[in-house]
């Protein structure tokens, strides 16, 4: 059966009382229901039932869904029933044919979406958000009460709230956050729905936050809500938490500062700025009117004053301007209940106006009404203790008297029941304060030792971590010595197997130099008798034949020893030391010496170089003594540089005699002015003061330079250790781990000169007298080679960092030489490119057989003609893609080049020089202290004995890495035809930047890829766009052509009227209808005051006359 007939029905419900309709009131406005759509075609399988009540029940379930109140109730139960049958089926066929944007699911997947993501979108995805949110705020108004129930409980109330607390500033500004506000309004526009948001713990604080938008169309629907809210019990007090909270939220100095902003600005569209400012007086009418203050004059005064204190009483005049009578509805309106409450608050003080602009009228008022009460001498008390408030212009002074006004708040707002129809300004628990006066000396007490315990605390956690500081490098020393100690053992087996050899070696070739011995003896003979024989007589010609054979035997068998005797050279790599101390007694004596070469012995040595010259030993002896007065207290030094007296000859020096000059100076006064004891209290006194205050006023000699003395009292004071402390930790070679390698570092720069020692140590009967630097210096000065040790201590404490920072260059050259050397897929890379180089060039540039690598950064300046963007590179890499895959992770067999292209020979030698040096130092100074007497504390011999053991066996290691590295490294340069003297940091740098380049032409192909896959897909959807288009296209002409149509009648309204009961209560709340009746009685009330008024205004004209 198909709907074919029009339902134009209209249910017209007259009558109003009040503005509270909505939530119980007796007569709720009017509310028209409109059936003027035509009804969709449709083919009804289920016939109309004939029991009446059989089809009203149907009806009635139908009706329960909508939500609807009683008299729209009795409205629709009191249609035919034939209208009644169509509405039904209507309904039934939605449900049996649910469209996508009926589905509650739908809403809350898309809003999930919206809410997590975070691009930024163009004006086309923005359109489609703000069509998808006004969807679902229509769908909310118009679907079935089923549809919102579904909606919350699937959590939607909490994601629209959520997508409004974390939208971003774009967002906020768009129509998608005015669409958001809509759907909150359209959820209040049913009793089930709205019952959800006022039962959120902060649904009304998330609303107030649209406020800060600058959208107009947002703050005006956020104001709405708000307002409205004040009219529905207990709305009020969460409007005012929620203002509260956007106090904070927006950093406002006072509670609706943003509010009475907005009311004084000019947004410049006149009908904006209209509507805006009226949104605003509504709401401050509502939150003043309502709540607690429809009963209390207290409250609304209260309330007002901060509008008052704002500014809005200018602001309400030049909104006069705009002469919109709405809004100067609101503005009659609130002047007039102010004018009321005055008036109310006057008759308390038996006045007719009450200016409270003024302290004195105030004051004055107070005063009259308590003279006579008891209540007199506290006003009295309260004044006086005033008067020792603090008046400075200090944030604790305007804190302080923020905390009285805000006690007297809570003291006047509290009603009989202690509740406070605000937010309490303050919270004064009295019990508690007074506990805690109570308590006051115990807590100081605890904070005492506390603050004891604190700093015990702190003294235990120092030791500790100096414990810990001395087991970690006790801990790391231990490691490094087995380390060290297993190598050892490995290398002296190698050794011995290798001294078992030599020995044997060395026995066969003892052997056969007593063979060679006596054969050359018998040799020597035969040669001797032979000569003998000769020189005698002639001989026979066989006899002849005889001694030239033995005079070639002779010399062959020379030539066998020289060739036999040259393995006897022992391994440059074995020491003589070592080899002594294996031979043993049973090895025979070596062979003696070749004879001395003909001419005699050579001549003697050149004399050393350290002899003094006897010439300028003399000259230094005998130089001339001066005739200088003797100063009578020690004077500061002159930092001069002297001239020795055999550079004197024939200068200006040997005609100047200063001796002459000390008869003329006045040296009593220069002694005082340079004298070497410095005063503690500043400037010196005369000398008659100076003799009666010298026991009194303490002296410090001081012969060290200013500056220097400075720094190094400086750096005693960061140490925080005595000098004998510092003394015992520099010969017990810093057991206890009292000196980090920053202050031995620090300490070396205050070793104690040659000159600085000769000058203390000319005052060392005044020790106690010298200053911190001076002492310091002195005491140094008096350990044995304090400079060497110093200096030892401090290599030994950066030794392992050294060798930790030469190892891992000396490892990345050697493993880059090997990947490179060994990478076949940097092989297979060069072979293409050379095969691609020669197919590119011709001629002279053309037919190489390699080329040098370097050339590989250049591959990138070759440009497509095609497109500029593409590179030799990038055309190389899509071939290894597609013929050579494994090529493409060529970084994977060169990951040490990166590190070696940062190494460099010349600086790396120069840090193992460094360490040979010191290592050498330490030697030095150990056969020194080996060969003195040292202190009883003197452990230098023993620790360092055990250092220079590890660390000498470890630096062998490196140098033999080092040279291991040196020869991969020459091979691999080799092996690219480079130049034999290029640095690492030259070759491999060329490598490094050419992976570099690699990387990022490998990224720019994957990213070209996802590019095109990306459009491709872009024109598959344009593509199905179009299609389904087309079919949309063709359904809505069909559509057209329809006679007939069905209406929705959903949730209590139709398609035709969306509006719900909070919209109404909306919109009587912005036209001023809600304050109709109370603005009626006012009028009353000053039409019959009126008289009275004028005569009391008289009668304060003729008082003030």
């Amino acid at each position: 059966m198909s709907l074919k007939e029009l339902l134009n029905t209209e249910v017209n419900m007259t009558g109003k009382q009040g503005f509270c309709w909505c939530f119980g009131g007796s007569r709720p406005p009017e509310i028209t229901i409109e059936f003027g759509h035509t009804l969709k075609p449709m083919t009804l399988d289920i016939p109309m039932p004939t029991d009446e009540n059989e089809l009203n029940e149907k009806f009635e379930k139908l009706v329960e869904e909508l939500d609807l109140d009683k008299p729209h109730r009795e409205a629709l139960f009191n249609l035919p029933p034939e209208k009644k049958w169509q509405i039904y089926c209507s309904k039934k066929w939605d449900e049996d044919n649910p469209s996508t944007a009926t589905w509650s699911d739908f809403y809350i997947e898309s809003l999930k979406k919206l809410s997590t993501v975070c691009i930024q979108f163009n004006d086309e995805h923005e359109a489609s958000r703000s069509k998808l949110v006004e969807n679902l705020k229509t769908a909310l108004r118009t679907q079935p009460m089923s549809f919102v129930v579904r909606f919350i409980e699937l959590n939607g109330l909490q994601i629209i709230l959520d997508f409004l607390s974390n939208m971003d500033y774009e967002t906020a500004q768009s129509s998608v956050h005015t669409s958001m506000i809509g759907c909150i309004k359209a959820l209040m526009n049913n009793s089930q729905s709205r019952a959800h948001v006022l039962a959120h713990p902060n649904s009304i604080n998330i609303i107030a936050q649209s406020l800060s938008s600058e959208n107009i169309k947002t703050k005006i629907a956020a104001l709405e809500i708000l307002g409205a809210m004040c009219l529905v019990p207990g709305g009020h007090r969460k409007v005012l938490e929620a203002m509260l909270h956007y106090q904070k939220y927006a950093c406002e100095r006072a509670r609706f500062q943003s509010i009475i902003y907005d009311l004084d600005r000019s947004t410049g569209v006149y009908k904006e700025e209209v509507g805006l400012k009226t949104a605003i007086m509504s709401f401050i009418n509502a939150i003043l009117n309502y709540g607690a203050g429809q009963t209390q004059l207290e409250f609304r005064l209260h309330l007002r004053y901060e509008f008052l204190m704002l500014g809005i009483q200018p602001v309400i005049d030049k909104l006069r301007s705009h002469e919109n009578a709405v809004l100067d509805r609101h503005l009659d309106f609130f002047e007039m209940v102010r004018n009321e409450d005055e008036r109310e608050l006057g008759k308390k003080f038996e006045s007719v106006h009450i200016d409270t602009r003024s302290a004195t009228n105030m004051f004055e008022l107070l005063r009259k009404k308590l003279a006579l009460s008891l209540a007199y001498s506290s006003l009295m008390s309260i004044l006086q203790h005033m008067l020792l408030m603090p008046y400075n212009n200090s944030s604790k002074c305007a804190s302080q008297w923020l905390i009285i006004d805000r006690v007297v708040q809570q003291m006047v707002l509290q009603e009989k029941n202690g509740k406070d129809p605000d937010l309490a300004p303050v919270e004064i628990n009295f019990t508690h304060i007074i506990r805690q006066i109570a308590c006051e000396n115990d807590i100081k007490s605890f904070q005492q030792k506390m603050r004891e315990i604190e700093k015990a605390n702190d003294d235990l956690n120092l030791k500790m971590q100096k414990k810990e500081r001395e087991c970690d490098a006790k801990t790391q020393e231990k490691e490094e010595l087995i380390s060290t100690v297993n190598k050892m053992k490995t290398k002296l087996e190698k050794e011995i197997t290798n001294h078992q050899e030599t020995k044997q070696n060395i026995s066969d070739m003892s052997s056969l130099i007593h063979e060679l011995q006596a054969q050359l003896e018998n040799e020597c003979a035969e040669k001797k008798k032979l000569q003998y024989m000769v020189s005698t007589g002639s001989l026979p010609d066989d006899a002849k034949m005889d001694f030239s054979s033995a005079s070639l035997g002779f010399k062959s068998n020379s030539n066998l020893i020289t060739n036999r005797t040259i393995p006897l050279s022992l391994p440059q790599n074995v020491s003589k030391n070592h080899l002594n101390a294996q031979n043993g007694p049973s090895l025979p004596p070596p062979p003696p010496p070749p004879p001395p070469p003909v001419g005699g012995p050579p001549p003697p040595p050149p004399p050393m170089a350290s002899k003094r010259n006897p010439s300028v030993e003399s000259s230094t002896t005998t130089a001339r003594k001066k005739n200088t007065p003797a100063s009578s207290q020690p004077l500061k030094s002159f930092n001069w540089s002297k001239l020795p007296e055999t550079k004197l000859n024939g200068s200006i020096w040997t005609s100047i005699d200063e001796a002459k000059m000390y008869k003329t100076l006045d040296l009593q006064d220069f002694e005082k002015t340079f004298s070497a004891y410095q005063r503690k209290g500043g400037q010196f006194e005369d000398e008659e003061d100076k003799n009666q205050n010298a026991k009194l006023k303490a002296k410090e000699l001081s012969v060290v330079d200013g500056r220097r003395a400075q720094n190094c009292t400086i750096l005693l004071s960061k140490l925080k250790l005595t000098n004998d402390e510092l003394a015992t930790a520099i010969l017990n070679m810093d057991e206890q781990e009292d000196l980090p390698k920053d202050m031995l570092e620090q300490l070396l720069k205050f070793v104690p000169t040659p000159e600085e020692s000769q000058l203390l140590s000319e005052h060392n009967h005044e020790i106690d007298q010298m200053a911190r630097a001076d002492r310091f210096l002195f005491e140094m000065g008096k350990i044995v080679h304090y400079e060497q040790r110093v200096k030892a201590l401090y290599f030994k404490k950066k030794f392992q960092e050294r060798i930790s920072d030469c190892k891992p260059k000396i490892e990345g050259v050697m493993e880059a030489s090997k990947e490179v050397f060994r990478s076949k897929k940097l092989k297979k890379l060069l072979e293409i490119v050379l095969a691609f180089g020669n197919y590119m060039n011709r001629g002279q540039r053309g037919n190489a057989s390699g080329f040098k690598l370097i050339s590989l950064n250049k591959i990138i300046d070759t440009k497509s003609s095609i497109n500029k963007n593409v590179t030799l590179l990038h055309y190389l890499l899509e071939t290894f893609e597609k013929k050579f895959p494994e090529i493409t992770n060529l970084e994977e067999d060169l990951s040490h080049v990166k590190i070696a292209s940062k190494v460099n020979f010349i600086e790396l030698e120069k840090d193992l020089a460094f360490i040979r040096k010191g290592l050498s130092d330490i030697e030095k100074e150990l056969d020194f202290l080996r060969s003195h007497n040292t202190d009883s504390r003197d452990k230098f011999i023993s620790v360092m004995t055990d250092f220079i053991t590890v660390a000498a066996y470890n630096f062998s290691e490196l140098e033999e890495s080092y040279a291991e590295m040196k020869q991969k490294y020459e091979r691999a340069l080799k092996s690219f035809c480079e130049d034999p003297n290029q640095q690492p940091d030259e070759f491999f740098s060329v490598l490094d930047t050419f992976l570099v380049s690699f990387a990022e032409a490998k990224h720019d192909n994957d990213k070209q890829k996802l590019k095109k896959v990306e459009e491709e897909k872009r024109a598959k959807l344009e593509q199905s766009k179009k299609e389904k288009d087309k079919q949309r296209l063709l359904r809505k002409q069909e559509s057209l052509s329809s006679n007939c149509s069905t209406d929705k009648l959903t949730n209590g309204v139709t398609e035709n009227n969306e509006k719900g009961e909070f919209d109404d209560l909306i919109s009587a709340l912005r036209t001023g209808d809600v304050f109709g009746e109370d603005m009626a009685k006012m009028k009353r009330i000053r039409r019959r005051a009126t008289a009275q008024t004028d005569t009391s205004r008289e009668r304060i004209r003729n008082i003030q006359s």
